[in-house]
Order: structure tokens, then C-alpha cells, then sequence
């Protein structure tokens, strides 16, 4: 086994990383964990666990739709979460509304069941989107609204995006357009130029910011996207089960919202078969919301204020930077190389995600599944699988090549990954690694995930 090339120490930024990691995540140390995982959950600081706990031992907060003081206490924990929302994603507050959900998954459905889809209103997706993204197409289809795709190359970028845009508008018309900020696959930070041109187009555009994490820098007074999905986990690590849909108040009132509930109304008569929603976000924020988990969401953007922007975009490059250059090197006693890489080989537009496979000895990839087994067992935390992003894993792993639809066909309904692999009699690269660094991490980490896929080709 040939030893990769050192990297230099992280790089020197203005904020003390170091003492952060020593301050707000000692347990990472002590349970002797290497944290990889960031894209799919940032770990909360001590002190935000802290500040939460102190905040339910010592308040009183009742469900927001009374009016006694526990209720408004709630209301104004709610109103201070909008507030710190808007404020991150640079958004005009008399231009854009919150609408609190239970992650962005809802937020998304939240839109596409409410979003006038019709024969000359489609969608189109880019091919890179999560699968929560991709589902919108079930009520784009139900309406029969047409659906087109944009394709991405072999770097995992959106192929000709204007082109590819301005030809799908020109084929089927206006309606949605969604796309990720930054892939939650690959790491790629797609162009948000796309946000004006497409809505130049005739377009709304939902752009998912979930995957872009603490430093996705999204400014909404730049980029003014009609809607925009975050989870709020993803950012900060606590509370889980709350996200947000952050939308133009003027796109607000293009949504059509198939059904109504407790807290979305303004009145409701059985008698008479009618009803009213409340305006703005009320009317979108279905039963009680989870006042709870709200109250912690101005914490945790006070707790990422802590850490300039520009100083953890830095942080986070210098650590893919190591790993892209450290893996790049790896190879077999034989000389062949023991890592496939995908997406771009570069820090060009590329955020803090890094996708990848261990090659065996002869080229064919070694099941993710092993490395995943090996790195639990080293105490190295990384994601295997697909990633909930079908569309750059079929153009990273070439499926469109391997005709693995018949596959598809035989395996309806009995679908496992073993079988699949069978199916296409081991040729089909079914799974990569997912590496995704955050504040915490450090070079340390950075070479115990370099040193276990070292270990895997001996």
C-alpha cells in the first residue's frame, strides 16, 4: 500500500476552530468519534443544549392558539424564529413569509399539493434533486401537467443549464422549476443565476437549500427565489422535526391548498360546507405548531452568528480540499487506484459534500456497504447508499449506459440492492460513501477516514 501525501495543518482562519470543537463538541472526543456525516444532520453545540434545557425548565409555554401568557410566550418564541429565518436567508421581510413545517420534506409537499399544476403549467426538475424534490412529479402528473428533466454531465453539473432551461420552457411551457442550492450527492453548488433566467421564463422557482448547510450563504434580496425548503436540523443540529418553506408572499397567493385544518382557518361551517384560510403563513401551518422545538431556532442561528460566514466556508474547504487530495493518491500495491471520486475533482463551486467509491484491486467497486460496516467499526461516521438522490447517482454510476431498466421491471415490487446487483450480474455500481464535513471537524478526522479506506485495500 502506497501512502497518501500529507496534507498542511488546516488552514488559519480568523475563528478558533479548535476551541469550538473543544468548548461545544467535546463528546466527539470522548466517544472517540470521527463525525462525517454534516449533510445529513449538523450535531447541536453543548451550549445549545444547554440554553434549550434552561429554557424549558424555566418557562412557560402553552399552545399558541390561546391568548393567556404561556400562549403568548409561545408566540413570541414563533415570532423570534421567523424573524432569525429571514434574517439568514437574507430575505425582505415585507416581500417573504415563513411558514413553519416538520422538516423540508414538508415544506416541498407542502407546494407541489397546492401548486396550480395544469396542461400548459408543468414542472421542470433538474436531474440533481433529492427524492423529496423528485416527488413533487406525482402531483405534477396527476394533473397532467407536462414534466421535463435537465441533465447533468459527467462532473455532475448541470449540463447547458440556461440552455437546457430556455429549450424545456420553450417545449412545455411556464410553471415550477426546482433545483438544489448545493447537491446533497455530489457537493456541487449549482448556478443561482438559474433563479432570474428561469424566471425570466415565465417560472417560479423552488430552489432546496437543505443540503447547503451552515454556509450556504443564500441572499434572497440577490437571489429572489418564490420559494425556498430548509430543515432547520440541518443548519444547527437542534431541535429535529421542524424545517421551514420560505416563500414570496406574492407566490403565497398563487397556492391552492387542496384541504384545510385546525389553526389554517378563519372560520369553517358545517352547515353551509365552507370555509376561510387566515392569510399569510396561518394559512399554510396546519394544527398546533411545535412551539416547543420553535422556541430553539433563534438560539441556533445565534449560535452560528458566532462563526463568520466567510471563516467556515474556509474551514469546510480546507477539510474536502485534504480529503480530494489525500484520496486522489491512494492506490493498491499494484498501482491502481483505490478511490473513484465523483463529481468535481476541484473546489470550483463544490461545498462541503464528497461522494465516492473504494475500488478493489481490479477496478470493480467494492460493495459500500463493507466500507460502511468497517468505518461503524473504526468509529468513523459516514453515509452509504444513494443518498435520496437517484438522478446523479444513475449519471455518476453510468446506469443509463447499462440498460438497468429491465431490472427495474424484474424487481417491481422485491427490490433490494443485493438483487438488483445480481440482476445486472455485478456490473451496475450500486452505492457510494458519502463524506460531509461541518464546524467540528478537524484534520484528525479528516485522516482517520483517509486511513480507513487506506485499510480497505490491504
Amino acid at each position: 500500500m502506497l501512502t497518501h501525501a500529507m496534507e498542511p495543518a488546516e488552514a488559519s482562519d480568523a475563528f478558533d476552530f479548535a476551541a469550538l470543537r473543544a468548548h461545544e463538541f467535546a463528546r466527539l472526543d470522548t466517544a472517540g468519534i470521527a463525525y462525517l456525516d454534516y449533510a445529513a444532520s449538523a450535531l447541536y453545540g453543548a451550549s445549545q443544549a444547554r440554553a434549550q434545557g434552561e429554557r424549558l425548565a424555566h418557562g412557560i409555554f402553552g399552545n399558541p392558539h390561546s391568548e393567556h401568557l404561556a400562549s403568548r410566550n409561545s408566540a413570541a418564541a414563533q415570532a423570534a424564529a421567523r424573524a432569525s429565518t429571514l434574517a439568514f436567508f437574507d430575505a425582505d421581510p415585507d416581500l417573504y413569509e415563513v411558514c413553519f413545517t416538520a422538516n423540508a420534506t414538508a415544506a416541498l409537499k407542502l407546494v407541489a399539493e397546492s401548486y396550480p399544476f395544469s396542461a400548459r403549467h408543468g414542472l421542470i426538475l433538474s436531474a440533481d434533486n433529492h427524492n423529496s424534490v423528485n416527488g413533487m412529479r406525482e402531483f405534477a402528473r396527476r394533473a397532467q401537467a407536462p414534466i421535463g428533466v435537465l441533465p447533468l454531465d459527467a462532473q455532475l453539473r448541470l449540463d447547458r443549464g440556461s440552455e437546457n432551461l430556455r429549450a424545456s420552457v420553450d417545449q412545455q411551457g411556464g410553471g415550477l422549476f426546482a433545483f438544489p442550492q448545493q447537491s446533497n450527492f455530489s457537493g456541487v453548488l449549482h448556478d443561482l443565476s438559474l433563479v432570474e433566467e428561469a424566471q425570466a421564463l415565465g417560472c417560479d422557482v423552488l430552489l432546496d437549500a437543505a443540503a447547503a448547510g451552515p454556509c450556504g450563504a443564500l441572499s434572497l434580496r440577490e437571489h429572489s427565489a418564490d420559494f425556498v425548503v430548509c430543515s432547520f436540523y440541518k443548519l444547527f443540529g437542534l431541535p429535529t422535526g421542524v424545517g421551514a418553506l420560505i416563500a414570496k408572499k406574492s407566490a403565497l397567493g398563487r397556492l391552492r391548498r387542496p384541504w384545510f385544518s385546525g389553526g389554517t382557518v378563519e372560520f369553517v361551517s358545517v352547515a353551509h360546507e365552507r370555509h376561510a384560510f387566515r392569510p399569510g403563513h396561518e394559512g399554510f401551518e396546519d394544527g398546533t405548531p411545535n412551539f416547543l422545538d420553535l422556541a430553539a431556532i433563534e438560539s441556533g442561528f445565534a449560535f452560528l452568528a458566532r462563526m463568520p460566514r466567510s471563516c467556515l466556508r474556509a474551514h469546510l474547504q480546507s477539510h474536502v480540499r485534504h480529503f480530494l487530495g489525500a484520496a486522489a493518491t491512494l492506490r493498491h500495491r499494484s498501482g491502481a487506484p483505490l478511490v473513484r471520486l465523483y463529481g468535481p475533482l476541484d473546489m470550483e463551486q463544490r461545498g462541503g459534500i464528497v461522494a465516492f467509491n473504494v475500488l478493489q484491486n481490479d477496478g470493480s467497486v467494492l460493495p459500500y456497504e463493507h466500507v460502511e460496516r468497517l468505518a461503524r467499526e473504526h468509529g468513523v461516521a459516514i453515509r452509504g447508499g444513494c443518498f435520496c438522490n437517484p438522478g446523479a447517482a444513475e449519471q455518476a454510476f453510468g446506469f443509463d449506459a447499462l440498460g438497468v431498466d429491465r431490472c427495474f421491471d424484474k424487481l417491481e415490487g422485491n427490490f433490494s440492492m443485493e438483487a438488483f446487483r445480481r440482476c445486472t450480474e455485478r456490473t451496475a455500481t450500486v452505492g457510494a460513501l458519502r463524506l460531509s464535513v461541518g464546524a467540528p471537524t478537524t484534520h484528525e478526522d479528516i485522516e482517520r477516514a483517509v486511513a480507513l479506506i487506506a485499510a480497505c485495500g490491504e
